[in-house]
C-alpha cells in the first residue's frame, strides 16, 4: 500500500536478533507517518540494524555536547509543529505482526504476545506492549529513539489510538533512567516526533502537547517551546478543543512558565485561563483558585503596575464575595495610594504575613504607584520635593532616589531640578481613568484651548501688522518710482534733447576743437 508522510520511517526495531519464526513478508510498505525527524539514508540503514547494549564510553561527544546536540535536535523538530504540513513517502520493512512480535521480544513479553498475534488480536497485543513500554526508559541511549519510533508506529495502526497514544506520551514525561543527563533531550525529541506524526487536525495532538508541557515544566525547557505558543489559537480550532480543555492547557502553560522563572508569560496565560470561565463557573473552586493566584502574581511582580486587566475579569470580581480582603487589597493597588494601604494594614493586621505576601515588595510598589498618581494629578507639571516626600512618607533627602526608581519603572518620565527642588513631569501613567480623571482631562483641555486661542489671536494680530507693513512698504516703493519718472521727464526738456527727447547726433570732431 502507499500513502504520504512527513519524513523517513523509524527503524523497524531496536535489537539485533534474527526475525521471529514465521516472518516471510519482506516487501516494504508505506506507513501512515507524518513529519518524523529527518535522517540521512546511511543513518537510516545503521538504525535499522539491530543494536546491542553498549557502553556510553563509545560516544565521541562529551556529556554536555551530547545534551546540547539533543536539545538542538528537539528544537529543530519543535519548529515543525508550526510549519505547514508537507507530506513525504516513508517506508517501513515488515508486517504489523512481525514488528509487534519484535517489540514484544524487546520488552521481554514475547511469549505473551505470540499467541495473541496468531489470533490476530491486534489491540490486545498493543495493550500488553503499552503496559510494558515504561521499560523503554531504561534502555540504552542509542536504542531509545528507534525503539520509541517503532512503538509509536505500532500504536498508530490501532483502532484505539486515542486510548493508547496518550500512555506512550506519558511514559516520556517520566525520568529516562538509562541517561539521566541526556534523557530530557531524548524525551523531548520523541514527544515532538509524536506530535508531528499526527495529522494537524487530529485531536490527539492536544494530549501530546499537554504531555510536552508537563515535560517542559519538569525539566525547565519552557524557552524551547515558548515561541510556538502563539499557534495555540489555530490549533484549538483545528482540534475543536473544548473551553474546559483550553483552560486546562493555559493553566499548565502558566505553571511551566512559572517554574522557568518567566513570570510575565505565567501571568499572561493565567489571564487567558480566567477569561474562559463562564458566568455559572465564576464562583467555582477552580475559578477562585486561579483568580487568587493571578492577584498574588500581579501584586508581587516587580514590573506589573496596571491592575485594571484583573479588575475587569468577572472571575476576579467574584472575589469581592468569596475573598473580600484580597479584593480590597487589589482595589487599593489599582486606584488608591500609600495612605490607604497603610490604613488597610492597620485594619487587617497580620493579613499580609499570613498570606505569605512580601510586605517589603508591596510597600515599595505602593510608593511607586503613589508617585505616579501624584504626577498625574499635578496640572502645573511641577512637583515640589516636599510634596513628593509627604505623599511617599519619606525624608526629603530620599526624594531623588525614589524619583529615579519611578522613572526606571516606566510609570513616569521627567527631569529633576535640584536648583528649584522640583520634579518636572514630562509624561505619567494614569493608574485608573474614571470620573475624576475625565474632569482633570477636561480642565487640562480647557487650559490648552485657552492657550491655543491666545496663540491664534496673537498670530492673527501679527499677520495683520505684517500686512499693513507690507502695504506701507509697497506704497513707499511706488511713490519713489513715480518721483524718479517725473525727474527723468523734466531733465529731458532742459537737457538738449530733440524731438520727443531723442538723443542729438554726435558732432564730428574738427581741428578747430583743439
Amino acid at each position: 500500500m502507499s500513502s504520504r508522510a512527513d519524513g523517513p520511517a523509524p527503524p523497524p526495531g531496536p535489537s539485533k536478533k534474527s526475525p521471529p519464526q514465521g516472518r516471510n513478508d519482506k516487501s516494504p510498505f508505506v506507513a501512515q507517518l507524518q513529519d518524523i525527524e529527518e535522517v540521512s539514508e546511511s543513518e537510516t540503514v545503521k538504525q535499522e540494524q539491530r543494536v546491542e547494549p553498549h557502553s556510553h564510553d563509545s560516544n565521541s561527544l562529551t556529556t554536555s555536547e551530547r545534551t546540547r546536540e539533543l536539545i538542538e535536535a528537539a528544537t529543530s523538530i519543535l519548529r515543525k509543529m508550526a510549519a505547514p504540513y508537507q507530506p513525504q513517502l516513508v517506508f517501513v520493512d515488515g508486517s504489523f505482526a512481525d514488528l509487534a512480535q519484535e517489540m514484544a521480544d524487546y520488552l521481554q513479553i514475547g511469549d505473551e504476545a505470540r499467541p495473541l498475534l496468531e489470533q490476530d488480536d491486534k489491540d490486545e497485543v498493543l495493550k500488553k506492549i503499552i503496559m510494558a513500554s515504561p521499560a523503554l526508559n531504561a534502555r540504552p541511549e542509542k536504542e531509545f529513539t528507534s525503539a520509541y519510533n517503532l512503538l509509536v508506529y505500532l500504536v498508530l495502526q490501532s483502532e484505539n489510538v486515542d486510548k493508547l497514544l496518550p500512555r506512550v506520551a506519558d511514559n516520556l514525561t517520566k525520568p529516562i533512567t538509562s541517561s539521566p543527563v541526556n534523557g530530557p533531550g531524548l524525551a523531548l525529541n520523541a514527544l515532538s516526533n509524536i506530535f508531528n506524526l499526527l495529522q494537524p487536525d487530529n485531536r490527539l495532538r492536544y494530549n501530546v502537547f499537554g504531555a510536552i508541557m508537563r515535560f517542559v515544566k519538569q525539566n525547565g525547557f519552557f524557552d524551547n517551546i515558548k515561541r510556538y505558543l502563539p499557534n495555540l489559537d489555530v490549533w484549538f480550532q483545528q482540534w475543536e478543543t473544548s473551553v474546559e480543555d483550553q483552560r486546562k492547557l493555559y493553566e499548565l502553560i502558566a505553571d511551566a512558565a512559572h517554574e522557568s522563572g518567566d513570570e510575565k508569560a505565567s501571568y499572561e496565560y493565567l489571564l487567558k485561563a480566567l477569561r474562559l470561565f463562564e458566568e455559572g463557573e465564576l464562583k467555582s473552586e477552580g475559578a477562585q483558585r486561579l483568580s487568587l493566584r493571578a492577584v498574588k502574581t500581579a501584586l508581587l511582580s516587580p514590573t506589573h503596575f496596571d491592575f485594571q486587566d484583573l479588575l475587569v475579569l468577572p472571575a476576579v470580581q467574584a472575589l469581592s464575595d468569596s475573598h473580600p480582603v484580597y479584593f480590597e487589597l487589589l482595589e487599593i493597588f489599582a486606584e488608591k495610594d500609600l495612605e490607604d494601604y497603610n490604613d488597610f494594614r492597620e485594619e487587617h493586621e497580620g493579613f499580609v504575613e499570613k498570606e505569605h505576601l512580601d510586605a517589603e515588595k508591596l510597600h515599595r510598589k505602593m510608593r511607586l504607584l503613589t508617585f505616579a498618581s501624584l504626577a498625574a494629578s499635578i496640572s502645573s507639571r511641577e512637583i515640589p520635593y516636599n510634596s513628593i516626600a509627604k505623599a511617599l512618607q519619606i525624608p526629603t533627602e530620599e526624594v531623588e532616589l525614589w524619583t529615579i526608581d519611578v522613572i526606571r519603572s516606566g510609570l513616569v518620565e521627567g527631569k529633576l531640578s535640584q536648583q528649584k527642588q522640583v520634579f518636572l513631569v514630562h509624561r505619567t501613567t494614569y493608574r485608573v481613568f474614571g470620573e475624576k480623571q475625565w474632569r482633570e482631562l477636561g480642565d487640562r483641555i480647557d487650559s490648552w484651548r485657552s492657550v491655543l486661542r491666545n496663540v491664534a489671536t496673537t498670530l492673527r494680530k501679527e499677520q495683520a501688522n505684517a500686512e499693513v507693513q507690507r502695504k506701507r512698504e509697497q506704497d513707499e516703493l511706488e511713490r519713489k518710482m513715480a518721483n524718479v519718472g517725473v525727474s527723468s521727464g523734466q531733465g529731458g526738456s532742459g537737457g538738449g534733447r530733440r524731438g520727443g527727447g531723442e538723443r542729438a547726433p554726435r558732432k564730428e570732431r574738427t581741428d578747430d576743437d583743439d
